[in-house]
């Protein structure tokens, strides 16, 4: 549990959280890049406000892209600038049995899987990663159809891991195959000036380290909507698109007025990543109405909430010690917090029994079901499911998803349970409340939702924090050791890592 933080150079510091499991093999990929074994590669590096600048695989030179369609796009209507999304809307009873789905904005489209493989796994706290195995479990679920995977940028070796994958296939599968795997991935950049030069750079990291010559997606996230650099970044990113860098350009964790804003500034986004599940409905009160009217579609994460979603927690009790599984990744934590926030675990535990009754009725497991109703929900065009690598897979669970169809009764019941927690949004504005009053919150979530929103902090350093960094309202919390330096003990490596986290003064 943190207590209250301390400031060292203008980072806030939380004191007494968990220790970190120490990932440690030759033949393994960290997540810790600071510890990385080496390659028998090349390397470059990147810089990024959530993993520092490390070393990194230097993928062979790439292949030639392959062509995107081209179509017109609609003209904007009611002061709201729509465009023309795909063909059949995800909750219609057709769009119910197909794998794929198409993104459109104007001339740019992508087709993607609607059941993503979701890659925040390989970044550490999950399990040793070993590249080959991971390579393989790839290969797997693009055989199994399951062929589109999610990245980013700060995810530890998610991109290398693509750019190993994506040379396989080209090695090992007919050209067909290679046309339907998707590399969808993320920038997140500091609040910085956003330079045609700067931008362009980190975007050439990520297709090296991807190994290909157009990125399928580039998923963008800003941090500070004070700073309306974001439309600088995107305008530089659609012009790499018109360069053929980029295929489609896409938002991660906006709000709704900003994706408004960034639409009249005509910058042809095709979709936004947020956080849905059956407990955080948010993205249903305003920004799906947006998304409707604009055809930009929703890709979801946390659907299945870390794995809490599942029979493993069903029928337990997390307030016994060791009476429960435990919480031992960083997903899992997380998304307790939302549990907590929403109702806590005696309500969470009727959703639970509630999907279970579903989901025997229909022959498929919980995670199924709860997957399902999210990709039924409007303006929903792909849900997250996470893989870890070479470590456990849930193929035919997340293959199961595409031939479920829940009826009424079903939706129904998940809606009235669903509906028994608190309003999320109205949780968070509480929590505004209490910060502007002075109220330090002591759990995890309400410190972080305190740093940034009353004293608006961006970034906090933890000791021994489990992933390399994860976000909350806005604040990114790292592991300390990522950000802070001994001017007297610290290397000139250490040093230099721990000043391109922090933003130009």
């Amino acid at each position: 549990m943190p207590t209250e933080p301390r400031s060292h150079a203008g980072i806030a510091v939380i004191s007494r959280l968990p220790p970190v499991a120490t990932l440690s093999s030759t033949s393994t990929l960290h997540a810790d890049t600071s510890n990385r074994v080496p390659w028998p590669r090349p390397y470059t590096t990147r810089a990024s406000p959530t993993s520092p600048p490390s070393a990194l695989p230097n993928p062979p030179t790439a292949t030639p892209p392959l062509a995107s369609e081209r179509s017109a796009g609609s003209a904007p209507a009611r002061g709201v600038r729509c465009y023309r999304g795909q063909a059949s809307e995800p909750g219609s009873q057709s769009q119910s049995q197909s794998q794929r789905v198409t993104l459109k904005n104007g001339g740019d489209s992508l087709d993607i899987c609607r059941v993503l493989n979701g890659m925040w796994q390989t970044g550490g706290g999950w399990g040793r990663i070993d590249r080959d195995d991971a390579a393989d479990a790839m290969l797997r679920h693009a055989d199994a159809g399951l062929s589109t995977f999610d990245m980013a940028d700060h995810y530890g070796p998610a991109e290398d891991l693509y750019g190993i994958f994506i040379n396989r296939v080209r090695r090992e599968r007919p050209p067909e195959f290679l046309e339907k795997i998707r590399g969808l991935t993320k920038w997140v950049p500091p609040p910085v000036k956003m330079t045609s030069g700067f931008v362009r750079e980190a975007i050439n990291v990520s297709r090296k380290r991807m190994d290909v010559a157009s990125l399928d997606m580039l998923q963008f996230h800003w941090w500070d909507y004070s700073n309306p650099g974001y439309l600088d970044a995107l305008k530089h990113l659609t012009d790499l698109k018109e360069e053929g860098k980029i295929k489609t350009v896409a938002l991660t964790n906006f709000d709704t007025e900003r994706l408004q804003i960034i639409l009249d500034h005509e910058i042809p986004v095709v979709s936004n990543q947020v956080q849905h599940s059956i407990i955080d409905m948010r993205p249903q009160q305003k920004m799906a109405e947006l998304c409707q009217l604009t055809g930009v579609k929703l890709i979801t994460y946390g659907t299945v909430m870390g794995g809490l979603l599942s029979e493993k927690f069903l029928d337990t009790n997390l307030a016994i010690p060791f009476a429960g599984p435990p919480l031992n990744t960083p997903s899992l934590q997380k998304y307790k917090r939302m549990v907590d926030a929403w109702g806590g675990w005696s309500q969470f535990q009727a959703v639970l029994q509630t999907l279970k009754k579903v989901a025997s009725k229909h022959g498929v497991k919980i995670p199924t079901v709860a997957v399902k109703y999210i990709l039924d929900q409007p303006a929903v065009a792909g849900s997250m499911i996470g893989v870890r690598l070479g470590l456990s897979e849930h193929i035919k669970d997340s293959n199961d998803i595409f031939s479920l169809v829940l009826d009424e009764e079903d939706v129904a019941s998940i809606q009235e349970v669903s509906k028994r927690g608190r309003d999320l949004l109205k949780v968070i504005e509480n929590w505004r409340m209490m910060a502007k009053c002075g109220l330090i919150l002591l759990s995890l979530m309400g410190a972080a939702c305190f740093l940034a929103v009353h004293l608006k902090l961006r970034m906090v350093a933890a000791p021994e924090f489990y992933g390399g960094a994860m976000e909350n309202y806005g604040l990114i919390i790292y592991r300390e050791d990522k950000m802070l330096h001994d001017e007297l003990q610290s290397t000139a490596a250490k040093k230099q890592r721990a000043k391109n986290f922090l933003p130009p003064t």
